[in-house]
């Protein structure tokens, strides 16, 4: 699969990563077993970015356990933060967004994953404030400094992306960006310009546009605005596959580096990996189409975090 290195930080990614969330929260008897078999599909298909969370229920235990003997085939890519519940209890006295807090998280994601370094620790969506506040940000530094990771990066949308571009101190930024979600227009030059590797959540609209719903349905806001720009009739040069076309306009914005798609389905993730090894492109017009549909009726849309 096509690669591409991640802003400044050199490491080389593939343009279709994977997210891990809902693996992480399957239930059933044989998640385990289902989590290694697509795991190591994953890899075997040339997808080499593994993105997860301490609050993606046992994604990080699972990924530990079905490929931490190929550590050296993969980037990982955590997030801290936020205080975890299910299925792992907290800590006494644990408080989102502190220091304590996100270097627990840290620990506890290396032991999780079976490693000794993280590649990328991303602050989780953390509002403005606590931005602003500087602790949550202070925790990622000295864990970089520590060696515990490589890089670190922000996780979120709208103006605290922004922010978080403005402070200097991230390697990467991950925002929401998609069809019916396209506020990110706005500032992915601006990450490209701080040297920031760009990482897409959503690409297809926590497969909304695909016609899917994952255990993950992401914002009810996107059935609403599916709705609306469907509602606008045929496109031009419309590819016919919805996945095709969502991709397709993801790629078409150079300054994304790399792709987060979520499944659960090996069926899926060959597919998903086949699609975007062939090649995908959609016509400028095409493009330009769904960038207008999106600015004529988005009047109150922002990102969604």
């Amino acid at each position: 699969m096509e690669q591409r290195t991640l802003g400044s930080t050199g490491m080389s990614v593939s343009r279709l990563g994977i997210g891990l969330y809902e693996m992480g929260m399957r239930k059933d008897s044989d998640a385990f077993s289902k989590s290694d078999t697509l795991l190591n599909l994953a890899l075997d298909k040339g997808i080499n970015l593994l993105d997860t969370a301490g609050c993606y229920g046992r994604s990080e235990e699972m990924i530990g356990r079905a490929v931490s003997h190929r550590r050296g085939e993969y980037s990982l890519a955590t997030k801290a933060g936020h205080v975890t519940v299910d299925p792992y209890p907290p800590e006494p006295n644990e408080k989102a967004w502190s220091q304590e807090t996100i270097s627990t998280s840290i620990d506890r994601s290396l032991v999780r994953l079976q490693t000794d370094h993280l590649d990328l620790v991303q602050l989780h969506s953390p509002s403005l404030e606590i931005l602003e506040l500087g602790d949550a940000v202070t925790a990622l530094v000295k864990a970089k400094e520590a060696g515990k990771t490589r890089f670190i990066g922000y996780s979120g949308d709208n103006e605290d992306a922004e922010r978080a571009i403005e402070l200097g101190v991230f390697d990467t930024l991950q925002t929401s960006f998609n069809l019916v979600d396209q506020s990110a227009r706005g500032f992915l030059d601006d990450a490209v310009a701080a040297n920031m590797g760009v990482i897409i959540k959503r690409p297809v609209a926590n497969m909304r546009w695909a016609g899917r719903q994952g255990s993950d349905p992401g914002p009810e806001a996107y059935r609403e605005r599916v709705d609306a720009i469907q509602a606008g009739g045929a496109l031009p040069d419309d590819p016919g596959d919805p996945f095709y076309l969502a991709l397709g306009f993801l790629f078409a914005h150079p300054q994304i580096d790399t792709a987060i798609v979520g499944t659960t389905n090996p069926d899926h993730l060959r597919s998903n990996v086949d699609l975007v090894e062939q090649g995908i492109e959609i016509s400028p017009e095409l493009v330009d189409e769904l960038h207008d549909r999106f600015d004529r009726w988005a009047a109150g849309w922002r990102g969604t975090t």
